[in-house]
């Protein structure tokens, strides 16, 4: 009998920017991830203002979803799929996020994704913004430091929530919203980086332009949701924590506080204000100690309060530990790094595996909440080798999946309440991060390589015919 709901959310994880390819076409606008070169676990990519025909931008083409979406999604119900999370590339609704009517071509290409979704009876989960900033919006306002983006967001919401009322119930405002508290979220998330261009290991790191751009998009998405909650009362919307769970390196009390200051500023602080409603005490003093000044206008306040999320999802992929020592081992993470952990091992990209940090922080999370959840992002960035039978044999990938999903299981146990689970990259993409694609995290296997060449014919995984076992039992064949 399974321990999981019935209706459990199985499906698998992508972004546009990271897998649609087609970056001009049918009007589409440039964003953020289109002005970015591809880099390697030891080399960042680079931010260029504009497109220098020598260098290799993976955004431009990534594995050409555009092209493949009846391939792909045909693939993800042949796994049994009952979600799918994708995102809207917003400049293909608007392509410099400043124009007052829509691009009708960009429309209809969700139109016809969604359409094929639920013709094989899988329920989109689309993300808002999912770290693809219309890059005019940089050049313009430095991103969302300016507040004049609200308008720009909300434009786009209203479009798209319109357009797809009827085939889209599920919805995150922002993907990741926390990783704008962190130096790489400039890019990634607000996109206060006019003017720069160079290699991502040297972004500006200005914390006041940091918090006051999430100021502003705390209050688009608590207007997105307001306005979703009075127009379509069929959606459910939620929010979206990069969840990065981190432990005291020792009982050294100095440890316990600088973790519990790290966890307070990194994980609960974005979500605290989209679910409660409110910033919470401890930012308060942190804003003093780091010359930070916030500018409301009359009325946020009250937006914050009235545009609480339905649902908390997040990704999880490791744990770090917070030390006050000098002496500890660095660790390398997603999004920001930490320090070693003697008890776990680690990735190929020096990501540590912690399957019992998410049944941790699962129960972390529902216990502060108290609403329903969804991890919407887990899973093995791995350099992957065909075998001689020309299949991959992913078991390192079924077995970190294998143990994830047990700790998951275990925490609704606990009594965590847990609408669903999609994998990260259940299909071969460029990584957000650096870039590339050796860094591979799919159930398919995408012959599409780090110099940009490759078919981009799509093969099934091991991993593939295992994950559909565990959707056909409801996760007790694992």
């Amino acid at each position: 009998m399974s321990v999981l709901r019935k209706d459990f959310l199985w499906g698998g994880a992508t972004a546009a920017n990271q897998f649609e390819g087609a970056w001009d076409v049918d009007g589409k606008g440039p964003s953020v991830p289109d002005m970015c070169t591809n880099g390697s676990h030891t080399e960042p990519k680079w931010v260029t203002r504009t497109i220098h025909p020598d260098r290799l931008y993976p955004s431009h083409e990534a594995i050409d979803f555009y092209h493949h979406y009846e391939e792909d999604i045909a693939l993800f119900a042949e796994m049994g799929f009952k979600c799918f999370r994708l995102s809207i590339n917003w400049t293909r609704i608007y392509p410099t996020g400043m124009e007052t009517e829509p691009n009708e071509k960009g429309l209809e290409f969700y139109d016809k994704v969604f359409d094929c979704c639920l013709k094989h009876n899988i329920q989109p989960l689309v993300t808002i913004s999912h770290y693809e900033l219309p890059y005019a919006l940089v050049e313009k306002y430095n991103g969302w430091e300016s507040r004049e983006v609200i308008d720009c967001f909300m434009r786009y919401c209203k479009t798209i929530f319109e357009r797809y009322k009827d085939k889209v119930k599920l919805w995150l405002t922002f993907n990741e919203i926390n990783s704008g508290t962190m130096p790489f979220g400039a890019l990634l998330e607000t996109g206060t980086i006019r003017g720069f261009e160079g290699p991502t290991n040297e972004l500006p790191d200005k914390k006041q332009e940091r918090y006051q751009a999430l100021h502003h998009q705390f209050v688009a998405s608590a207007m997105a949701v307001k306005y979703a909650h009075e127009n379509y009362p069929q959606f459910k919307l939620g929010n979206m924590i990069c969840f990065i769970t981190s432990y005291p390196s020792t009982c050294d009390p100095d440890d316990i506080l600088a973790n519990q200051q790290a966890m307070n500023m990194t994980n609960w602080f974005c979500s605290d204000i989209q679910v409660r409603g409110e910033y919470p005490h401890y930012a308060k003093r942190f804003f003093e100690e780091n010359g930070v000044e916030v500018k409301m206008e009359p009325g946020d306040e009250e937006i914050l309060k009235e545009g609480t999320v339905d649902f908390y999802t997040f990704s999880y992929y490791m744990s770090n530990c917070i030390t006050t020592h000098a002496d500890a081992m660095q660790s390398e993470g997603n999004i920001v790094a930490g320090f070693k952990n003697p008890y776990l091992k680690s990735s190929d990209w020096g990501w540590q595996i912690d399957p019992k940090g998410l049944r941790y922080s699962l129960n972390e999370i529902y216990a502060r909440y108290r609403i329903p959840m969804m991890v919407v992002e887990n899973g093995l960035g791995a350099y992957d080798v065909k075998g001689h039978d020309g299949m991959v044999h992913d078991g390192y990938r079924i077995d970190y999946l294998r143990q994830h999903i047990e700790q998951m299981i275990e925490a609704v146990k606990d009594g965590v309440d847990l609408m669903g689970y999609t994998p990260w990259g259940c299909i071969d993409l460029v990584s957000a991060s650096t870039g590339e694609m050796a860094k591979r995290y799919g159930f398919i296997y995408v012959n599409k390589f780090d110099d940009g060449k490759g078919d981009l014919s799509r093969e099934r995984k091991e991993s593939f015919f295992w994950y559909k076992k565990v959707i056909e039992s409801n996760g007790d064949e694992l």
